[in-house]
């Protein structure tokens, strides 16, 4: 059962958020509008792997493995039942939490019930025995996963039909803050990426895409795991700090329109971009996947949309700009 909370926010929380968008130099006008703008996308451009027969069926899951960086690497595959070697498919890779596994998040996300073929690899074991990806102070040490992503990619657009302008990354918590990574160092090959919950750990590098990145963001104000106004012990930014870096990246305008959904959910979307940046605030959300269940991760579950439908539409709207 996911945590109870009131049905709407009270006086007191709805001035706390305020008081948090305000403090990073976010509008508050709010207004019961659609989560995300409309763009109109692109012809797709297809991969090498289109024509190519496959032993795995339309509409089922099976488990590989990848040598990269002399390490045997291992990812779970989805196909949509719509799957045709014909037709150049979205191809959204999912990149699981500290200590979890790419099985294990698609479970609980819902991401493969989109119209798209969807990859979960599984990060190296690090500190504490736990699977962790490039970037966090815990994961394995020497592992370069930005060179595995690549491989992957490669190998997925040599044996499968995919629209390489449709290319995608999502995850959560310490996989959603490795999305950060690769649109910072392969904004060639992603075409847009949507972290949940994200850890965003300072690098001491600097991002410079290689191009404008659309970003959705996805974060509770409550989460106590990864806290929305971040963590100095742990190099952690503020959320609100990281999204308007991104927008700062785009070229956006620097105030966002703030936009209401149900009662707890207020969306800010950047204008006058060069790739749209957008910012969804669950309030009183914790480290969890919206619409899912509890077993997502602790805190509120807010049930006002669904992570993987809103994901799903924003990548459709974002492919490669030519």
């Amino acid at each position: 059962m996911n945590l109870a909370r009131p049905k709407t926010p009270t006086k007191a929380q709805r001035t706390a958020i305020a008081a948090l968008m305000a403090a990073a130099g976010l509008v508050t006008a709010a207004a019961a509008t659609p989560l995300l703008p409309a763009t109109a996308a692109p012809v797709s451009h297809s991969s090498k792997g289109c024509g190519v027969a496959t032993a795995q069926a339309p509409g089922t899951g099976a488990d590989y493995e990848l040598v990269s960086g002399g390490l045997t690497r291992t990812y779970r595959l989805h196909l949509p039942p719509q799957y045709d070697k014909k037709k150049a498919s979205q191809l959204i890779v999912v990149y699981h939490g500290r200590g979890k596994t790419g099985a294990f998040t698609e479970a609980f996300s819902d991401l493969s019930k989109l119209n798209a073929i969807v990859a979960y690899p599984n990060g190296v074991v690090g500190d504490e025995d736990k699977q962790a990806w490039q970037g966090a102070p815990y994961a394995a040490k020497g592992v370069d996963d930005v060179k595995f992503t690549n491989d992957l990619l490669d190998s997925l657009e040599a044996s499968y039909c995919v629209d390489t302008d449709a290319v995608y990354a999502t995850g959560k918590s310490n996989g959603a803050g490795f999305t950060g990574i690769l649109a910072c160092r392969l904004a060639d090959r992603f075409a847009a990426i949507a972290p949940v919950s994200g850890a965003f750990y300072i690098e001491g590098t600097r991002c410079a895409p290689s191009r404008p990145v659309p970003v959705l963001d996805i974060h509770g104000t409550g989460d106590t795991t990864i806290p929305y106004g971040g963590d100095g012990e742990r190099d952690l930014p503020s959320v609100q700090t990281w999204v308007r870096d991104w927008s700062v990246r785009d070229h956006c305008s620097p105030e966002p329109k703030v936009t209401q959904q149900g009662d707890d959910v207020l969306t800010f979307t950047y204008k006058g971009c060069r790739a749209d940046v957008v910012h969804v605030a669950v309030t009183d959300g914790g480290h969890s996947w919206p619409g899912s269940d509890s077993s997502s991760g602790p805190g509120y579950v807010t049930q006002t949309f669904e992570a993987h439908e809103l994901i799903g539409a924003f990548f459709t709207a974002h492919k490669m700009r030519h």
